[in-house]
């Protein structure tokens, strides 16, 4: 809510001539809704209307302000309590503050201009407030299965079906599947859907910090820890709490580092480098790889008893070129989103465009078909995405050709060509490396050119 809205203050105090001036001091800003109360009933009575910001006298008939306070942080925590009163005792004033009051003033000479101050900076939190409310739900919709997994074919469904088992507990996942397929997606689904979807969702991706960090980017530390830790810092595990933390490649992670992991999820709580304090965590793990963790055991890279603990519900989201009849509606979900965030209309995937995508095998899986859709909309000239405008990365289409459905004959031409285009056209070299005949390669030269 910007500060210039209007917005709803409910004065409560029962003395009728400091209420006269309070209603006064407030209603000089055109845009305040103003509502009075003489008790801490009436006023708790009327919290479903949802006040923007409460002024709360300290001394009540039928109730205290403490009394009152609490009921109106019980009801809803974000709520502005401004307290005013009579009692100059610091005591009184720390304790309220602590309960959760926004402020306490006093009832003196200086009250108009501190009131003035305090509601100003209290409107300004209601808006921040329900900008971070409107974030967090229009992220929690974007997050909905339906909106961000899409897909009806038989493996996808699987995944689906056990992202629902994993949803209403606290149990680790572990997200396994190539590169691409979108493990960091499946698991800010999982957050968003989950009752910790108003708490932090965490990503860590392990590769990307170097090895002598990683413990202090998990875990923080205190100032003067190490050379260079010139202020406090909280680690990943911290800032998750109450909600998850994902991390991502945990293949990555070494074996010192393993041990220290396990402590933290067996024990549930952290310790900063260079403190003593322990601090309890409230956290939901949710990690990922590209590798087969099982094999990593086996070759002495990963930690056998971190593995158990990591295992979970394990949930491996298949290839692409698996997936074959979600290619098409992946196609079309990204068209349209592409469109809406570049304001773009009436963009379609032509049948020769669709029928290009569903012979490529997308070794780079979701993440490249995105990313070939998006350009295919840029460079297209027409209302009608074309095959010519589809485009693949010849390497990688090269080094996984295999996975087409093709004749013989045609893998075998497209070898050919494959070193033929390696060697500059040198048959005598590509037919001692492939070890045939030179006719065979004169003979696919010639049917290629006629």
């Amino acid at each position: 809510m910007p500060v210039d809205e209007s917005v709803k203050i409910f004065i409560v105090e029962d003395d009728p001539t400091y209420l006269k001036f309070l209603t006064h001091v407030i209603s000089l800003n055109p845009d305040h809704q103003i509502k009075t109360f003489a008790s801490g009933k009436d006023i708790l009575d009327a919290l479903y209307e949802h006040p923007s910001v409460i002024t709360l006298d300290y001394s009540l008939p039928d109730k205290s302000g403490e009394e009152v306070l609490k009921e109106i942080k019980e009801f809803d925590p974000n709520i502005p309590v401004i307290i005013i009163s009579g009692q100059e005792e610091i005591g009184i004033a720390v304790q309220l503050l602590k309960l959760g009051a926004y402020d306490y003033i006093i009832k003196d000479e200086e009250t108009q201009e501190r009131l003035n101050y305090a509601l100003n900076n209290a409107k300004k939190n209601v808006s921040l407030v329900n900008e971070i409310n409107t974030l967090k739900q229009e992220i929690s919709e974007k997050y909905e299965f339906g909106n961000s997994i899409t897909g009806n074919s038989i493996p996808i469904k699987k995944v689906f079906e056990l992202m629902k088992k994993a949803i209403n507990t606290n149990i680790t996942v572990s997200i396994t599947g190539e590169t691409g397929t979108g493990k960091e997606l499946v698991a800010k689904a999982l957050h968003y859907n989950s009752p910790r979807k108003k708490k932090p969702f965490i990503p860590v991706n392990i590769a990307a910090i170097p090895n002598e960090l990683i413990e202090s980017e998990l875990f923080g530390h205190e100032k003067g820890a190490f050379t260079g830790a010139i202020t406090r810092r909280l680690g990943k595990f911290e800032e998750a709490d109450g909600g998850s933390i994902f991390l991502d490649e945990i293949a990555e992670m070494d074996l010192n580092m393993q041990a220290k992991l396990l402590r933290v999820i067996q024990e549930r709580e952290v310790t900063r480098i260079g403190s003593n304090t322990i601090l309890p965590l409230d956290v939901r793990l949710l990690v990922a790889t590209h590798k087969d963790l099982a094999e990593e055991v086996k070759n002495g890279n990963f930690r056998e008893d971190l593995y158990y603990r990591l295992l979970g519900i394990p949930i491996h989201l298949p290839p692409l070129r698996d997936r074959d009849t979600d290619i098409i509606i992946l196609a079309k979900h990204f068209l349209n989103e592409f469109q809406k965030d570049n304001n773009l209309h009436g963009l379609k995937l032509g049948r020769s465009a669709q029928e290009k995508l569903l012979k490529y095998n997308f070794p780079g899986n979701v993440r490249e078909l995105k990313s070939i859709i998006e350009l295919a909309a840029v460079m297209s000239n027409s209302e009608e995405i074309q095959e010519d405008d589809i485009k693949f990365s010849s390497l990688k289409n090269e080094e996984n050709f295999t996975y087409q459905e093709l004749s013989l004959k045609e893998y075998n031409d497209r070898i050919i060509d494959h070193f033929l285009t390696k060697y500059d056209d040198n048959v005598m070299k590509v037919a001692e490396i492939l070890d045939i005949g030179k006719s065979t390669i004169y003979r696919y030269l010639k049917e290629k050119s006629e």
